[in-house]
Parts: C-alpha cells; structure tokens; sequence
C-alpha cells in the first residue's frame, strides 16, 4: 500500500467551536476539505505516532466515508492502531468511556448531535482528548491555525475496511480493531448502578417508553433496558440508527417529542418516558403529567445520587453551565459541597472532573453527566433516573413536587431564534453588552438591575481565563435575563435567550412556566430588541 502527499490549499472555515467543526454535508463534501481538518488535527497532537485512536460515530449521512478517509490517512500519519465502533457506531459518551478504558491518545467523534442528518442535513467532526473529553481550546486552536496554513496532507491508498466485522484488521501496517460499541459502555452502566433493583421494579409492572428518535442510542437502549433490566420488548422506540434520523429532528425536547409528551399527559401515561438525541449525550425526561426540565433535572439527579451504588458516599460537588439555571445552586448550598458555574461546553467541566472538585454536572440543553466518563451521557441520566425510582418508589411527579417544597422552584425557560442572519445577531450582541453599565445605574422599565455582565469564566484549576460567554442581567428579586449565541448551529446564528425566575419553597409551584416568565418576555425584547433586528414574531423553539 502506498502513502502518497496530496496538495492542498486551504479553507478559511474550519475553526472548531464548542462541540467540533458543524457544516452542512455538503460543505464537507467539497474536494480536499474532510482531509484538511484531519491532517490538520494530526498535525495538531504531538507524539502521534504508535499511539492509539478511537473514530466513530452517530450513524448519520456521511459517517462511514469520513471513517474510511480518517483510516486511510492515520495509517499515513504513523498512528499504531484505530479502534472502530462496529459499523461506525459510537456514541459520544460511548466513545469517551472507550478512550479512557483503552488509554488511547484520544478520539475522533462524528457527530452533529442533535442536528437533523442525511444528504441535506449537517455533519461534524470532534477530537476528544485523552481523558475522554473534548479537547481543550489549546487544541483547537492549534488545529485552526495549522488548517489556514496547509499545503498538503498524507493519505495511504487502500481499499476500505469491512466496518461490519468484528475483529482486527490492518491497513498499511496499522493495526484496526472493529468492537461491540456497546459492551463495554453497558458494563460500566451496570457498575454504577443498582441494576438489580430497577429490574425488579419493571418485573412488578413498572412501564416506561424511550424514543431513540432513530439516532445512536437506539442498540445501546435496547441492550440495557430491554435486554439487561427486562423492561418489555417495545418500550425503545425507533431504535435503528439511520443516516437521515428517519427524516426527523434527533433534539429530545418538547418539539420534537411533542407526541411522547402528549402521552404522558394522559391518565393511562406509562410511568416514565425518555429520549435521547442524535450522538447520545443529551436527555428528556417526563413523568406521568410531569415534565422535568433539564435544569430541575439536574438538581435532582444531584440531590438524589447517593441512592445509585456508585455515588452512595456522596458527590464531591456539581457544576453546570452559566445558562443553566440555578436550581443544582441550592441543592449544593444544603449538601455543603462546592458549586461552579461554567461556560456553555463540556470541556468546561473535564479540568473539574479530572480534580476530583465535582463529581456531576449539566447543562441546560438537556445534557447531563458524571465523573464515569468526560461527555454529558444521555443513557446514564435516564438510568439514574430508574434507580431513584426503584430506591424511592415514588412517581416522577411526587419526586419533584416534594423536591420544590424543600428547594423552591426556579421556573425557567430558553427562547431560541434560530438561523438568524449573523451579522444581525452580532450587532444585537454587542449593542447589548454597550448597554450593560446604563443598566447597572438606571435599571431596566423600572426593575432595579443588579447584575449586568458578559460572563467570564476563571478556571480554578489551571487558571485559564475565558470571556464573552454570554450577557447578564439580573434583577434585585433574583429574576435574570441572559442572552448568547449558540455554538451549534451550521447555517446563520442562533440567539439564545434564557429566562429564570426564582419561586421560594413557600411559594406557589404550580404556575404555567410560560406564564411565570412573561414579564421576562416582555424585558427582553425591550432591552434587546429581538423582533425589530430579526423580523421574527417569536422564538423558533421555546424549551
């Protein structure tokens, strides 16, 4: 087999952001382009070769050809050995689990999570680092400036490996080990929780759903729960990963799981229903007429842990990102451990995880996660979920309600204006931040304003600085108002309006969330002016 050199030029558009590099298929389509980002990272990662990588994926359009080129161009870049996901399948916290268990150099991640898929639909490529996160901004960056400076990347000729066979095989003297992608994740699944327990509540009629929504989680459910816990055959919905995600949209919220809401609405509601979205990192979770919200979601899972055998001598702390609202904050405050708040990005949370500082974490975009690996795990927050069922044979909606009457709630909600023209957004943006010290002094239509920032970020453990995360405002009763943009998105921008509203546990509970918030609505749009510079009449999602 023979390593050729190809010359190339470079794009001016491969600059990763918090989740990788996101663009349309077709722009990853273009002659050249995959290859560049790729040997740009493999120029990136010093002492590449002999080592080890993991590559895989969520199933999408385009998945096993990148895999293939991936391959093809490691075998020419001296690295030792790839570990695959039987036909290209990984799931994001999957393949991190396989990276720390195989202490690999790192791993190539083919994911647009919750983005839609196919021909027309969006791709992305992530490099998670050694400790089985994303890698770091010095990383990245390092992967951007190689990407505006190549000239030619290295690839060996070879016909493509057969993704379909377990075993090992080689390409130009590199060692390729095809593996099960899900055994190894469903053994440490079984390690952390209380497997026996859930088992037993299924088996005394305990009935759930979970939408797979045709996306990675898909085998990894039904080996778990249909297989392992014997939850009844059928209760994983759309459980074959397809390229096009069955022509659907894999984000688990209220849009897109309107009819599995609907369901539980019901009277004759299972007990539990769940999703999880494209690459299986981020979680929906509702009860029998009781939706959780991903941040009420957090602070429970938080505030239940020590019922799971793994976290049964307590969490070392939590943190979550600065969107997120601050209801994991008072569940903190009454364990007595330490709290962080982070920007939005889960390799925010790996310097903390690595520290033994924080033990669980999350984000309001419905992902959650613990020290077990370093990505938010879809399919670890719904088993969390089952074990405090099983350990508290209460209903979802009796766990939360008792919840609130001993935290308070923190009514909240995010106003998403998506594929908003970007120089708009930006302009919006910083016409915002321009405003921040009038708001300090003069308040805002007449509510006094205590806080107004653009969120920077200290990294207590290695003292990195990260600024422009995200504009504050909050009001003397504890209200807050913030607006960002959003990361993940492939076409224009997203805004990202996120409102909280802090409900004492002596308060009233039980208020329509939309309803709670309106007068947030109202402040937003004054301050920001998001219907006049977009034309929109309203959010595109509201979660």
């Amino acid at each position: 087999m023979t390593t050729k050199t190809i010359s190339t030029t470079p794009f001016d558009d491969q600059k990763p952001g918090t989740s990788g590099l996101r663009k349309r298929v077709t722009h990853f389509q273009q002659p050249n382009y995959v290859e560049n980002f790729i040997q740009s990272l493999f120029d990136s990662l010093p002492d590449l070769a002999g080592q080890t990588l993991v590559i895989g994926g969520d199933g999408r359009y385009f998945n096993d050809t990148v895999i293939q080129i991936a391959i093809r161009m490691a075998a020419a870049n001296g690295v030792g050995k790839m570990i695959v996901g039987q036909g290209g399948i990984f799931s994001t916290p999957a393949a991190s689990n396989v990276i720390r268990k195989r202490k690999a150099l790192g791993g190539i991640v083919l994911s647009a999570s919750h983005n839609p898929g196919g021909p027309d639909g969006d791709f992305g490529i992530k490099y998670n680092a050694s400790n089985g996160g994303p890698a770091s901004e010095k990383i990245t960056d390092a992967v951007y400036a190689r990407s505006k400076v190549i000239d030619a990347y290295r690839i060996v000729e070879a016909p493509d490996i057969d993704l379909s066979a377990l075993g090992t095989q080689s390409v130009a003297g590199m060692e390729v080990e095809i593996i099960d992608p899900v055994a190894d994740y469903a053994a440490l699944m079984e390690e952390l929780f209380d497997f026996d327990a859930i088992a037993e509540m299924f088996a005394s009629g305990f009935s759930m759903q979970f939408d797979a929504m045709h996306a990675v989680t898909g085998p990894y459910a039904k080996a778990i729960l249909e297989n392992r816990l014997g939850a009844a055959e059928g209760t994983v919905l759309n459980a074959v990963p397809l390229p096009d995600f069955g022509e659907g949209h894999p984000d688990p919220n209220l849009v897109y799981c309107k009819d599995m809401y609907d369901l539980m609405m019901r009277a004759d509601a299972p007990d539990f229903a769940a999703a999880s979205d494209g690459d299986g990192d981020r979680n929906l979770i509702i009860g029998r007429n009781r939706f959780v919200t991903p941040s009420d979601s957090l602070a429970l899972l938080a505030a239940n842990a020590h019922l799971a055998p793994a976290y049964s001598s307590g969490i070392a702390g939590i943190a979550r990102s600065m969107p997120t609202s601050a209801a994991a904050d008072r569940v903190a405050e009454k364990l007595g451990i330490e709290m962080f708040e982070t920007p939005t990005g889960w390799k925010f949370f790996g310097n903390l995880l690595d520290a033994g500082r924080v033990t669980i974490c999350g984000e309001e975009s419905a992902g959650t996660g613990s020290n077990h690996v370093r990505e938010k795990d879809g399919v670890w927050a719904v088993l969390l979920w089952l074990n405090i069922l099983a350990a508290r044979k209460q209903s979802v909606d009796e766990i939360v309600t008792e919840h609130w009457a001993t935290y308070g709630r923190n009514y909240y909600s995010r106003h998403d204006y998506e594929e908003v023209d970007s120089g708009a957004a930006n302009e919006l943006m910083a016409d915002l931040r321009a405003k921040l010290p009038e708001l300090l002094t003069s308040g805002l239509l007449g509510r006094e304003v205590v806080l107004a920032d653009d969120f920077a970020y200290l990294d207590p453990v290695d003292g990195s600085q990260t600024e422009g995360q995200g504009v504050r405002i909050g009001f003397a009763d504890g209200s807050r108002i913030v607006f960002r943009l959003s990361g993940t998105g492939t076409v224009g921008a997203t805004i990202r309006v996120y409102l909280e509203r802090y409900e004492p546990a002596s308060g009233v509970h039980d208020r329509d969330t939309q309803d709670a918030l309106a007068d947030l609505v109202g402040l937003a749009d004054a301050v920001a002016g998001i219907k006049a510079r977009t034309g929109r009449d309203g959010p595109t999602v509201i979660t």
